[in-house]
């Protein structure tokens, strides 16, 4: 099994249970475009693997190891989209994105991400450089610095 693939089932379900307190065939389907065949013959493999309980005709609940996964890949989507943010990708194609890279990225590059993100938060004005920085976007220009102008 992909991991991606693993890992999108787990967070759609993680989802649909925070929403509805159970996943069922229908709705995972929906949310993924998966045909509910496919989606039941994923939910019996991923309770096969201690991911998930899943009752026919009922629906599925993440075990702790899968909640574990689903809650990880949440923190790394949220961690992904406010690093796009921070550098100007419009929220829209920002969630895009991090849907895609969640996937990819290494626990080293996340966590350098999340202290980068850590660091501009915990700034107590907005560093000059994110201003410039912006700046540069819009017109393609540097902001003139007179940090070091006497």
């Amino acid at each position: 099994m992909r991991k991606k693939t693993l890992e999108e089932y787990l967070e759609v379900i993680y989802l649909l249970e925070k929403r509805k307190g159970i996943a069922k065939t229908g709705d995972i389907s929906s949310e993924l475009d998966i045909k509910p065949p496919s989606v039941t013959e994923m939910l019996r493999k991923l309770e096969e693997e201690d991911y998930l309980e899943y009752e026919p005709y009922e629906g599925a609940r993440l075990t702790e190891s899968g909640k574990k996964i689903a809650e990880d890949m949440m923190t790394s989507h949220e961690t992904i989209t406010n690093f796009l943010d921070i550098i100007g990708v419009e929220k829209e194609q920002a969630e895009l994105d991090a849907c895609e890279l969640e996937h990819h990225i290494s626990k080293s590059t996340l966590d350098k991400l999340k202290r980068f993100i850590e660091f501009i938060d915990d700034a107590p004005d907005e560093p000059k450089w994110i201003e410039h920085y912006r700046h540069y976007l819009k017109t393609g220009e540097r902001k003139q610095c007179n940090l070091y102008k006497d």
